[in-house]
C-alpha cells in the first residue's frame, strides 16, 4: 500500500513553526495536525501560542484545545488521533502538515511506533514522579538500572521525566523500556514523510524571540489565563498544570515571589525547554534545518521540498 504523504514543522518553542506550516498548507493545500502536547488543552490558548483563528489564515485545524486541562493525555492517545486525522486529510485530497514541538509525539508519528494502552498510566507516573522528588535522582537511577541496566546507562540522575517514563513502562507492563523500543519500532514508518526543522544558527536569537514572546503573552492576558489555571485545578500533577506557561505563576499566586521574578523564571524555563527540544530533535538525522536568522524560511522550504520531489 502506498504511504500517506506528509510534511512535518518541527523545532523549538518561539522558532516560527506555525507560521511556517500554514504557509506551506496555503501553498499546498494542506490542513495543519498539531503535534504539541500543550496546544491540546483548553484554556492554555495564550501560554501554549495556538494560533487564532485570524492567524489560522481559514487553514483548518486539528487536534488543537480539546481537551479539558486536568485530563491526562498519553502519547497513545495521540497517535490514535493523529492517525485517524492524517487518514481522513488524505482521504479528502488534502497534505497532512504535522506542526510542533513534541519530540515524543512527533518520533512515534514519523517512526511507526506502535503503543498499548498499558504503556502509560497516569496515576502510576504521579506516585514514581513523587518518589523521584521525595528519594532523588540517584535513588530512582539506581532503581532503573536493576531492571533495565542499557535504558540506564544513556540516563543522568537528573533526567526526571525518562526515569520516572523508564519504570513506568516496565512496571505497567513488566517490559523494560529496552525492550519494548525493539518490539515496537517497525523498519519503515507509516508515512512518506519529510521532516523541515525551524531553529536559529545562533542561540542567542532564538533566546531573544522567547524573552520577547513571554512579554507578549503577558500583554495579551497570560497571566489572567494562569489565574485561571491556578484556580480551577487543586491537584497540580496532570495535564496543563504540569506546562511551562502557568506554573510558572502558580509561586505568585501564593505569594511566594513577585510577578517579576515570576515572568523572568517563565523565560528562563521556556530558554531551558528550547534548549532540551533541540537536544532532542537533533538525534534525528532526516531534519531538513531552516534558520529564520540568515535565510527567509518559507522560500527556502520551498526549496528543499522541490529538490525532494515533494509534496
Amino acid at each position: 500500500m502506498e504511504k500517506i504523504k506528509i510534511i512535518c514543522v518541527l523545532g523549538p518553542t518561539a522558532s516560527g513553526k506555525t507560521g511556517l506550516g500554514i504557509s506551506l498548507a496555503k501553498l499546498y493545500n494542506g490542513e495543519i495536525v498539531s503535534a504539541d502536547s500543550m496546544q491540546i488543552y483548553k484554556g492554555a490558548h495564550i501560554a501554549s501560542a495556538a494560533a487564532d483563528k485570524e492567524e489560522m489564515c481559514g487553514i483548518k485545524h486539528h487536534l488543537l484545545e480539546f481537551l479539558p486541562f486536568d485530563t491526562p493525555f498519553t502519547v497513545y492517545d495521540y497517535l490514535e488521533k493523529a492517525r485517524a486525522v492524517i487518514a481522513d486529510i488524505n482521504s479528502r485530497g488534502k497534505l497532512p502538515i504535522i506542526v510542533g514541538g513534541t519530540g515524543l509525539y512527533i518520533n512515534a508519528l514519523l517512526d511507526g511506533i506502535r503503543l498499548s494502552p498499558e504503556t502509560a498510566q497516569s496515576e502510576l507516573r504521579s506516585e514514581l514522579e513523587a518518589e523521584y522528588d521525595n528519594k532523588g535522582g540517584e535513588y530512582m537511577l539506581s532503581a532503573l538500572s536493576k531492571v533495565d541496566p542499557r535504558q540506564a546507562e544513556k540516563l543522568s540522575p537528573n533526567d526526571k521525566r525518562r526515569i520516572v517514563r523508564a519504570l513506568e513502562i516496565y512496571k505497567s507492563t513488566g517490559k523494560t523500556k529496552t525492550e519494548l523500543d525493539i518490539l515496537s519500532k517497525p523498519a519503515t514508518g507509516d508515512y512518506d514523510y519529510i521532516a523541515l526543522g525551524i531553529t536559529a544558527s545562533d542561540r542567542e536569537n532564538l533566546y531573544n524571540r522567547i524573552n520577547a514572546r513571554v512579554d507578549m503573552m503577558m500583554e495579551k492576558g497570560l497571566l489572567e489565563e494562569a489565574r485561571k489555571a491556578f484556580m480551577l485545578k487543586t491537584d497540580r500533577t496532570n495535564g496543563i498544570t504540569q506546562a511551562i506557561g502557568h506554573k510558572e505563576f502558580f509561586p505568585y499566586f501564593e505569594g511566594e515571589t513577585t510577578l517579576s521574578e515570576a515572568v523572568e523564571n517563565l523565560k528562563r524555563q521556556t530558554r531551558r525547554y528550547a534548549k532540551r527540544q533541540l537536544t532532542w530533535f537533533n538525534k534525528r538525522k532526516d531534519i531538513k534545518w531552516l534558520y529564520f536568522d540568515k535565510c527567509d524560511v518559507l522560500e527556502e522550504a520551498k526549496a528543499i521540498l522541490e529538490s525532494e520531489g515533494k509534496p
